[in-house]
């Protein structure tokens, strides 16, 4: 932060959240869970329509009754190699696909001895996962990718994603029929890249073969080096209809219908989908990043999944009402510099991922508004900000959301003291009251000391 705040940039650990809303978000935070932590219980209003935890003995292939093998190089009678250019042979080896006896399964990339690359490739049996008309879905899955990185790492291709049901047999028809990647990475690089295929290729209004796509650093911990949580929520009660994608419950990218022409849409979304976990080795994704695979490309590190589950969330009446409209969709990243107004705060850059600006000098009694935010008709029950800061010891205080005035009272909050300086960003995730429909929303900051003690980037909701 710059000098208008006055606070020396000492370290600090950042402090839990206080509130009774807040609580059990800030334990499941500080808390680094087990590599065979159990799927968690589904949200007040949602319903867990699939699961697999990888529960096993070691060395046994997946659940049949759940998952297909997709085998050899290419589907029959469908592009070479996959469509991408990736070089291995997928096999329902238990080599390549296996349980580890710990609820987990392990999707292992290995290189025989002529120099031939075999790996794995699982599809879901059931191709039917949408929202229900109005409702939403919600696909996820707790994953490592593989822990190599460097020139280890060349060509490997991780992936957790998802492909319209009408590719299932025809293997001509995509990217119209749509494709939804929740998680790639590429590179060991620490990245997760989120990604919706749609429309015509090559270009078309989805920018094929790219698509519509954004990415971002897992937080925390690397993606190779932990558990992260993965997630797309497909969001047929927002208006206009959004897919949003998330790791660790941050929303760092939305695609929405209007982003396209509506026939692209339609043509990508009138149909159910089917899940698919693989790591490919080589092809134009890892080339595009520093090349494929060569002699220093490490064989035997595999995709780690603790388990995969699949939500849905009825619609409100008959779905075809849309919620009232706002200038901002609640479960998108709202930056915090976009409020339409405010007290006490200043804009300055920022050096978090993705750059941009912040607000900061924010201190007791200071405020943000930002109208218009659209929470739909299933309810939002998660509040996490992304914020830094470089308070004296013995400063903190609290970031407060309350909806349509100043004054009401807070529906959730977490407190902050310092994080080790006003430009070391930690997202912070906190429980709130229900919250459904279209409400101007207010950040407000609270402490009992009177100096500046937090800044913040952006914040988003979630069910």
């Amino acid at each position: 932060m710059s000098a208008t705040s006055g606070i020396p940039r000492r370290r600090r650990a950042l402090v839990a959240v206080l509130s009774t809303l807040g609580l059990a978000a800030a334990a499941a935070a500080a808390v680094t869970l087990p590599a065979n932590a159990s799927a968690p219980t589904p949200p007040t209003g949602w319903t867990q329509v699939f699961l697999d935890d990888f529960t096993g003995a070691a060395g046994t292939g997946v659940n049949t009754s759940n998952w297909q093998y997709s085998t050899g190089t290419s589907y029959p009678g469908g592009p070479a190699n996959w469509g991408t250019g990736e070089v291995e042979t997928m096999t329902n080896s238990t080599a390549n696909v296996s349980l580890d006896g710990n609820g987990n399964l392990r999707i292992t990339p290995l290189r025989d001895s002529a120099g031939r690359w075999t790996s794995g490739r699982i599809e879901t049996n059931r191709t039917d996962f949408q929202p229900p008309s109005g409702g939403k879905l919600r696909v996820e899955a707790r994953i490592q990718m593989p822990n190599v990185t460097g020139t280890a790492a060349e060509g490997y291709w991780p992936a957790f994603w998802a492909l319209g049901a009408p590719y299932r047999g025809n293997y001509q028809n995509w990217p119209g029929v749509g494709e939804l990647d929740i998680m790639e990475n590429v590179q060991g690089l620490n990245k997760v890249w989120s990604t919706m295929h749609c429309g015509t290729n090559p270009g078309g209004p989805c920018n094929e073969t790219t698509g519509i796509g954004n990415s971002v650093a897992c937080p925390n911990t690397t993606c190779q080096s932990g558990f992260h949580t993965y997630a797309m929520e497909w969001d047929r009660s927002a208006s206009p209809e959004a897919i949003r994608f998330y790791v660790d419950g941050v929303n760092y990218h939305t695609v929405t219908a209007n982003q396209v022409d509506a026939t692209t849409w339609t043509n990508a979304t009138n149909h159910g989908y089917f899940v698919i976990l693989n790591v490919a080795m080589g092809g134009g994704f890892p080339d595009a990043f520093g090349g494929g695979l060569d002699g220093d490309t490490q064989p035997g590190h595999p995709m780690v999944v603790d388990y995969v589950q699949v939500l849905q969330a009825a619609g409100g009446g008959s779905g075809t009402t849309p919620p009232p409209s706002g200038s901002r969709d609640a479960y998108g990243t709202i930056q915090a510099e976009s409020y339409d107004s405010n007290s006490g705060t200043i804009t300055e850059t920022t050096t978090d991922t993705g750059g941009g600006q912040n607000i900061g000098a924010l201190a007791n009694g200071d405020y943000a508004l930002y109208k218009g935010v659209t929470f739909g008709s299933a309810a939002a029950t998660q509040f996490s900000a992304r914020v830094a800061s470089g308070a004296a010891g013995g400063v903190s205080g609290l970031v407060e959301v309350r909806l349509d005035s100043r004054t009401a009272t807070p529906v959730g909050s977490f407190a902050v003291a310092n994080t080790g300086g006003w430009q070391s960003w930690r997202t912070v995730p906190a429980n709130i009251s229900s919250v459904t429909g279209t409400h101007d929303v207010y950040l407000t900051f609270t402490s009992g000391q009177p100096a500046d003690f937090v800044n913040v980037n952006w914040f988003t909701f979630r069910h």
